[in-house]
């Protein structure tokens, strides 16, 4: 108990002649330093909340749309017909896995009824079993006509692609090239399917190059040594390790892959991306860092002489240190957590935020023109690359947020420590022999 209330008392000691040695600065070079210091901390806390927002909220949105319509969270395949209903029960059965989908892929050139060619994967699926996949059904946005897959020979096409075939729901087109078996044939102008609807995702790949059709249609057209897919939705699809290993000891012959393994050199590339991004924009830290350090030295230099005295009262001078190692963590903290509350409050309102910088820069390029040029005044215009920012959903991560403002306090606080350590190179007699 004598222990606690003695750390106790030496912490209020050390936070209130911490607290006195920044009043007394409050309008000397000291204070300034503090100030900046705090600013820096908390704008840079503030730029990199921001900024990992935004990029998770882009990168995410391809990585969603892939996973949940084009790779799944775990592909399993070369499942034997005796073994079916075993893994369709094992499915049902875990309560990990949401869903299960069987499919099958195919190439294909098709043509509009305007002539027009386009390359596409074409995907078989059961219409009733993507209906209840609703991560599916959320990425896969129908932007004209409905997903309905019911009537034989229909086709739902990517936004991009029918806008290079120029076809419109009710239109049709022709798979005129079709990958499959040694039982397919090759060219045909008999693969006509009509257009019931056009869907739209967040992954610009997908929008050009997919199309999906009634699973009983792509067994009628892929051959019957198509090979069929079952794609598996879990509940949390970063976490999929588990169930791809129960997979395996259960049904050792099937062949079983994550969504990692798909795309994974792209994967690779938007994390390098993200780790890039966010190694420049840290650098920031580094700058408050170096300003804090040589701040903090002039001041344990200026405060020479009150060193000396808490020293010759007694003062230990690890306790001395932590005066200044104090205020480099109250900076710190209050820049920290600052920026964090200002960080989440732009990530949660980006919309507004890029919107409202994209009219103050297009009202002060007005007025500038105006002034400057007034014959160029009408070619002014909005920079249409903010509304493509104010419509990225940011998504805020925590583990990522708690990072960024340990390493925000960790800034301050390494550089007091360093700066203070002139303090143990000091001694009474030495200060006092120059007053």
């Amino acid at each position: 108990m004598n222990e606690n209330k003695s750390l106790f008392s030496n912490l209020r000691w050390i936070f209130e002649v911490s607290e006195r040695f920044a009043r007394v600065d409050r309008k000397g070079r000291s204070a300034v330093t503090s100030i900046l210091a705090t600013l820096g901390i908390c704008f840079g806390v503030m730029t990199l909340v921001v900024v990992m927002s935004v990029m998770n909220g882009f990168q995410m949105s391809f990585i969603d749309s892939i996973v949940e319509i084009s790779s799944y969270h775990i592909r399993v395949s070369d499942i034997e017909e005796s073994s079916q209903e075993a893994f369709n029960a094992f499915c049902r059965d875990n309560k990990k896995i949401k869903c299960a989908v069987e499919f099958y892929d195919a190439q294909t050139l098709m043509t509009g009824a305007r002539g027009r060619e386009q390359s596409a994967v074409i995907r078989a699926i059961d219409p009733d079993a993507a209906i209840k996949d609703e991560g599916f059904m959320d990425e896969a946005f129908i932007v004209d006509g409905r997903f309905d897959l019911s009537q034989e020979d229909s086709i739902i096409l990517g936004s991009v692609l029918a806008r290079k075939l120029d076809v419109f729901p009710g239109d049709t087109v022709n798979l005129f090239v079709l990958s499959g078996g040694s039982d397919v044939n090759l060219f045909s102008e008999d693969r006509i399917f009509k257009v019931t609807g056009i869907f739209k995702s967040g992954y610009g790949e997908i929008n050009s190059g997919y199309a999906f059709i009634n699973i009983r249609d792509g067994e009628k057209y892929f051959g019957e040594s198509a090979k069929k897919i079952t794609g598996l939705k879990i509940k949390n699809y970063s976490n999929e390790v588990g169930t791809v290993a129960a997979i395996n000891n259960a049904f050792p012959s099937v062949k079983v892959s994550s969504w990692r393994e798909y795309n994974k050199a792209f994967f690779g590339a938007l994390r390098i991306e993200k780790n890039m991004l966010l190694l420049l924009v840290a650098m920031i830290f580094v700058v408050v860092g170096i300003n804090i350090y040589n701040g903090m030295r002039r001041l344990v230099f200026e405060r020479k002489s009150e060193i000396a005295i808490l020293s010759a009262l007694g003062g230990k001078n690890s306790e001395i240190m932590s005066i200044f190692i104090m205020r480099g963590f109250v900076t710190g903290v209050i820049g920290a957590f600052s920026g964090l509350v200002l960080g989440l409050l732009i990530s949660v309102n980006t919309e507004f935020v890029f919107n409202a910088a994209s009219k103050i820069l297009y009202y002060f390029q007005y007025a500038f023109t105006a002034l400057v040029s007034p014959e160029n005044v009408n070619f002014v215009q909005e920079n249409s690359s903010y509304n493509v920012y104010a419509n990225i959903p940011a998504r805020v991560f925590f583990p990522e947020i708690f990072f960024i403002t340990i390493f925000g306090i960790l800034s301050p606080l390494s550089a007091s420590w360093a700066a203070s350590r002139n303090v143990l190179k000091m001694t009474v007699a030495e200060v006092l022999h120059y007053e």
